[in-house]
This record gives C-alpha cells, structure tokens and sequence, in this order.
C-alpha cells in the first residue's frame, strides 16, 4: 500500500446534482465516480458541499457512501460568493499544505471558478483528477486538470436520450450558473427483467458440479469492467493482486468465497476458461498478469447486438435501448463498445442501425428508443 495513490475527494454537490439532473435527466449517483477512482488509488477523504436542504433525498446515498456532508446555508437575497464553493476551495487548499501523504485531489465539478484551485494545487505538486457533467463544464476546467473524466461517460451512467430528458420537464441549457431554491430530485434506475432461467443460472455459477457451469453473469461483468479501467488508467500490466486490490475497492464486501471459490486464483482461472479473462505468467510467482480478450471486429459485436435483440424480442415487437448492453454483457461479459471506438452504447447502436443490422427508433410513448432486427 506504500505506493498507492492517496486520494481526497472534493464534491462540489450542487454543480453535480443540478446538471446530471438537466441535462442527464435523472439523479445523481456517486458510486460511478468511486468505481473510477477505485482503478486509480484509495480514497482517503470523502467530502461533499451544498446546502443540504435542499438535497434531503441525496443524503442517505451520500452518509452510506462514507461522505462527509459538510453544510453550507444560502442566505436568501445575499450577494456573494457562494460560500460552499469558496469553504471547499479553502479546505482543498489547507489539506494540501498539511497532509503530505495526499497525493491527488479530485475536484467534482463543472465550474470555472475552481480553475484557480486546480492549477493551485498541481503547483503544489498534486495530481488533480476533475469530474463534471459534459454540459455544465467550462471548456477552461478540464484543461487545467491532470485528467478531467465526463460524469457521463463513467460506466453505470446511462443519460436519457435528449428528448426524454426535455420531455421529462428538466430546463435546458448549459452554463454554470446555479440555481438557488431547487431541490435535485433522484429517480430509481431501470433494471432489467431477469428470467427464471437466468436467476438460476446465476445462482449456480461457480458451481463444479455437473450443472451449467458458466460463471454468475454479474461477477463476470464485474471483472471485465474492472480490468478495462485498469488497463486504460494504469497503461501497464495489470496483476492479480491489483486487479483484487481493486475490486475490494469499489465494494469493501467483496470475497471470492460468495461465489463459491476457495481462492482468488481459482476464480480467475474460471474465468479464464470461460474467454472472461486471459493469464499470463506475472512478474512474481502466484501473481499472474490478467489480459482481456481480443475485442473482435466490429461485424462481430454488430452480430452479438442483433442476436441479442432478436431474442429478447420474441413475443414483442421492440426491445428498449435502456438494460439492453447489460443483456449484451450477460452473453458476452467483455463487451464493451469503447473497445471498438464508440463513445457511448448508443452510438453503438445508431452504427448497427446505419449498416442495417437493426433498425431503431424514438418512442414518445416510451420516452426511449426501441430496436428491432431487420430481415
């Protein structure tokens, strides 16, 4: 743990709440950032900034997440600064000074007001990481960050698409400035529809009985993910203790034992048998290297989409976009469009429209967009 990145996180919470609602159309989330700074460090210091009374519904997920709620009260008709932004740039900057085993900080927000904090802080030699909403961020912050990562582009953000979210009543517009008096509201994500056949299989994964013995489609996607952000943040070889390291980290209650392996190593090697995850020979003994799959071609993935589609739309005549690449990741636990270069799942899927491998479209009805297959 000596050379691990030491992480204080900062959440600028209004600038957050109030842009994933606008322009995401629905709640914000904190643990999509977690799981993103879980592949880079551990996260020492939890801080969040607002006047919470006007987030009430936010607490509990932020309290469960070890999230110190530091409370910032408006003063109706006051003309300054808002305070909970200037309380967190001071607080940022005292850290600094005097705590030298902190070694990056993380901004959350989209305002141009904390450019001056940023390049503060790398001055003082900290790594600075910075999140925001893509449409409520300031072209000057991301610049001056080390790495800036879009709220919107973390795994376990799914955005409506624009039009539900215009439909939904939420203001449009970009900016950064906050409006005063409104309550961010949270809406409970979709989840898809799981079969019996599926929860079965699910429980029975890990299993070294004569039974389906294909891995719980949850841990698979798990592992995959985890390796993906891994590679892509750390540029190097990524072993087995790092990639358990890292998983502990986006949940402390993670055990191999849950799924019924004995040992870490077992789980990878059944994995591995199973196209998940590939071995190879690590710089230390009973630590191998972990390796994803081949991505495969984009005729490939345009084929796992239409066979996906084709057969969750027996009995229907559309399939919703919304849980569809989680079904994707059920059959294929690597999939990952980004592998093959497309920003977002929809994307993806305007590709496989455009090739004709499927045909989508908008619902107004349900505020979607529904994909079919095409003879």
């Amino acid at each position: 743990m000596a050379n691990e990145e030491r992480i204080a996180l900062f959440l600028d919470y209004e600038n957050l709440a109030l842009g994933a609602r606008d322009h995401l159309g629905g709640g914000f989330e904190l643990k999509p950032i977690t799981d993103a700074l879980a592949e880079r460090g551990r996260v020492v210091v939890r801080r969040a900034y607002a006047d919470w009374s006007y987030f009430d519904e936010d607490r509990r997920m932020l309290t469960r997440a070890q999230v110190e709620l530091i409370e910032m009260t408006q003063r109706m008709g006051a003309s300054r600064k808002n305070a909970a932004d200037i309380k967190m740039a001071v607080d940022a900057i005292e850290m600094a000074f005097s705590r030298d085993y902190i070694s990056t900080f993380v901004i959350c927000t989209g305002d141009s007001d904390f450019t001056p904090l940023v390049l503060k802080l790398r001055e003082l030699d900290k790594r600075v990481i910075g999140f925001g909403v893509r449409d409520s961020t300031s072209k000057m912050l991301p610049p001056a960050c080390d790495e800036f990562l879009y709220y919107d582009n973390l795994e376990g953000v799914e955005p409506l698409p624009a039009k539900a979210a215009s439909a939904s009543g939420a203001p449009s517009g970009g900016g950064e400035k906050k409006p005063k008096g409104k309550k961010a509201g949270k809406s409970a994500p979709s989840e898809p529809a799981v079969s019996d056949a599926e929860q079965q299989a699910a429980e029975g994964a890990g299993d070294d009985g004569d039974g389906d013995d294909t891995p719980q489609p949850d841990l698979a996607v798990l592992v995959a993910q985890t390796l993906s952000g891994l590679q892509s943040s750390q540029g190097g070889a990524v072993t087995a203790s790092v990639l358990k390291r890292t998983l502990v980290r986006k949940d402390p209650t993670f055990s191999e034992a849950d799924y019924g392996f004995r040992a870490f190593g077992e789980l990878l090697r059944h994995l591995a048998d199973r196209n998940v995850i590939e071995l190879a020979e690590g710089p230390a003994k009973g630590d191998p290297e972990i390796l994803l799959p081949e991505a495969g071609d984009k005729d490939d993935a345009f084929a796992l989409l239409r066979s996906v589609v084709d057969e969750l739309s027996k009995g229907q005549e559309s399939v919703p976009l919304s849980g569809l690449k989680d079904q994707l990741r059920r059959k294929e636990p690597g999939f990952s469009e980004k592998k093959l270069g497309y920003r977002s799942f929809l994307q993806f899927s305007r590709a496989a429209a455009t090739e004709g491998v499927i045909a989508l479209d908008w619902s107004d009805v349900d505020k979607d967009y529904l994909l079919e297959t095409v003879d």
